[in-house]
């Protein structure tokens, strides 16, 4: 059965992955932390959808050919899940993708259903320091263009790198939708992570001692947070340890993937009117994670 990381990209959920990797693993190397994190691999991939790597050959995608693509992806999700199931253990995964239902040729979809998933790791982010990471990730022109891409209902992420799409839909529809799963809901903020490291990964290994067993000392956790810390993150990234980097879609150069940390301070990179504009449209979810 499934366990879901699910997270709006540049919430924290490669962060949450390398202190998973060393409670699962009991290694608590510094330079192993990627390494040990590997095991919780994204989904959707296309190890998962090897069906649809022939979708992907033409080198420009027209906005119909990338609907069909998102379609075929949609009609597979519960399908692959249930062949990875077939292992009889945990598998936990990385995904971006909402909880959601798809209505293709008059027939519903779901993202995932009870039957193959057993719980979720729901990491959230104040959307007013999730924008500059955006600006930096995906290589987005201003704020302006961030603004938009957060609040898009059908935006997509994935699909223009020829890997299997991802349905963000806004960061609104994303909290909301994770937020519904029915048990085992697990929710973490990026900024209590932060500030109260040990009291979280105290709540996170208690939850996923529902599922899986394993031991870990106190001493251990003080060794995950100093292996899990920005510092030593960026470094790592910086000695050629780290893969996931994007690509800037202007230079072709990959961009650093550990860019700001706890600097990220949306007070002092953000316009105020950029700030307001988040606060207006997603109110009553940022007033409901105590953001405002």
């Amino acid at each position: 059965m499934i366990i879901w990381l699910a997270s709006y990209p540049k919430s924290g959920n490669t962060w949450l992955r390398t202190i998973i990797g060393q409670i699962l693993t009991n290694n608590f190397e510094s330079e192993k932390v990627f390494e040990n994190s590997k095991s919780i691999r994204l989904y959707p991939s296309k190890i998962d959808f090897i069906d649809l790597d022939d979708d992907f050959k033409q080198s420009i995608l027209t906005e119909e050919k990338k609907k069909i693509i998102l379609n075929k992806t949609a009609q597979y999700w519960e399908i692959s899940q249930s062949t990875i199931n077939l292992n009889n253990k945990t598998n936990i995964f990385k995904t971006h993708n909402m909880l959601c239902k798809l209505e293709i040729d008059k027939k519903l979809y779901s993202f995932t259903s009870l039957e193959n998933t057993m719980g979720v790791i729901h990491i959230v982010r104040d959307p007013r320091n999730v924008i500059s990471s955006l600006i930096n990730h995906f290589s987005l022109n201003s704020e302006e263009t961030a603004i938009k891409f957060i609040l898009n209902e059908n935006q997509t992420i994935g699909i223009n790198e020829n890997q299997i799409p991802q349905l963000l839909s806004s960061w609104k529809n994303h909290y909301k939708s994770w937020k519904r799963f029915p048990k085992n809901n697990h929710l973490v903020r990026y900024e209590d992570l932060i500030l109260n490291p040990k009291d979280e990964i105290l709540r996170l290994i208690k939850f996923l001692k529902k599922f899986l067993n394993f031991s870990i000392s106190s001493n251990d956790i003080d060794k995950i947070i100093l292996n899990s810390s920005f510092q030593n993150l960026k470094n790592l990234e910086n000695k050629g340890f780290f893969n996931e980097n994007a690509k800037n879609y202007s230079s072709g150069k990959l961009q650093n993937f550990f860019h700001l940390g706890e600097k990220n301070n949306w007070k002092e990179l953000i316009k105020s009117n950029t700030a307001h504009d988040l606060v207006r449209n997603f109110q009553d979810e940022m007033k409901e994670l105590k953001y405002i």
